[in-house]
């Protein structure tokens, strides 16, 4: 059995986390803004912040229960850890690093640390301290530390936070390599909605300390439900909209009214479409339609952004790569932008 079930309430100061994490996925996304509550909540489970009341079990085994008075110490939880900066200790070789999850120096323990830092490429390495290290061997170190203890649960809080776009991208492949045989649930946070649609099958949004919305990762992002959690995953491009009927409504900020087949519930109050999704149109004014009217151009190492004017206070997105901007260097800029149906967000009430 493989579950996670954490329902979380803690005050600090004027914030409140009221965060019901339950998941039985392998691979655990939790997406916020900074100051959130998204660490809080991982800290939480790993027993390192004191809850004020909850329950919190792992594999059916209570790690905290307020109302039963159980609260198990951090290192009788079976949790690992990985905190932003590792917390590698850097007067401490890298074997003696790893060791430091084992307790006594064993022969059976030495030869655990040992397969693990051959496990992790990290062999060789053995008598190195951490500041000799790469930002990429340090993770390795610090992932081989958790999983020599043999934990039930991996919290990764902001793993890639500290490395540059290029090392970030090659630890994210390394990761995922390195947790494939990993039969436990891995949990991980980050503000970095790339980040959680690569690593994650579950998506949990938090904003000011509550779980907006949950599901699985890639339904969450092509159905966010509400304004919020549609710009933490990415959308650029949100409108005030007003209901005429079933079937039409009203972009406000937009000036261009949208007509869907589906059916729009009542609760919809906001649309969104994302920016690289516009289908561009030469000639006739087509169906949910609006004037490619130019008010700037950002043009980057692999795309162009361009900005459409709107009746409203900021123009609308459109992000253009690859094939797409040679057609149009080719036949000059569309007269329309359209908005793909299937495209278009309907989002309600804001939870």
């Amino acid at each position: 059995m493989k579950r996670l079930y954490a329902d979380i309430h803690k005050r600090i100061g004027g914030f409140d986390l009221n965060a019901l994490i339950e998941s039985d996925a392998s691979r655990i996304g939790i997406l916020g803004e900074s100051g959130s509550g998204k660490s809080m909540t991982l800290k939480s489970i790993a027993g390192i912040e004191t809850v004020d009341s909850g329950h919190i079990e792992v594999n059916g085994r209570v790690l905290y229960d307020s109302a039963g008075k159980i609260d198990l110490k951090p290192q009788k939880r079976n949790v690992g850890y990985m905190f932003q900066n590792y917390a590698l200790f850097p007067t401490m070789s890298v074997m003696k690093n790893v060791m430091a999850g084992l307790g006594r120096a064993t022969e059976e323990n030495l030869d655990k640390a040992a397969d693990m830092l051959r496990r992790f490429r990290m062999d060789g390495f053995e008598d190195k301290l951490p500041g000799e290290l790469s930002g990429g061997q340090q993770q390795r170190v610090a992932l081989a530390r958790i999983m020599v203890t043999e934990p039930e649960l991996i919290l990764l809080d902001e793993p890639y936070s500290a490395l540059d776009s290029y090392l970030k991208d090659r630890m994210q492949v390394e990761m995922l390599e390195m947790l494939e045989d990993y039969a436990g649930q891995v949990v991980m946070v980050s503000h970095s909605r790339d980040e959680l649609y690569r690593f994650s099958e579950e998506l949990f949004i938090v904003s000011d300390g509550r779980i907006i919305r949950h599901g699985e990762t890639r339904s969450v992002f092509s159905d966010p439900g509400d304004s919020v959690a549609a710009r933490l995953t990415g959308c650029k491009n949100l409108s005030a909209a007003r209901l005429i009927d079933e079937h039409t409504i009203e972009a406000v900020d937009w000036g261009i009214t949208l007509s869907i087949d589906r059916t729009v519930p009542s609760s919809v109050n906001c649309v969104g479409y994302r920016a690289h999704c516009f289908e561009p149109v030469w000639g006739g004014r087509q169906k949910n339609c609006i004037s490619c009217d130019i008010v700037r151009v950002d043009d980057l190492p692999f795309e162009k952004n361009y900005y459409i004017r709107t009746p409203g206070d900021d123009p609308l997105c459109w992000f253009v790569q690859g094939e797409e901007q040679k057609i149009i260097d080719k036949k000059g800029l569309p007269d329309y932008l359209k908005m793909q149906e299937d495209q278009i967000l309907l989002l309600g009430q804001d939870q």
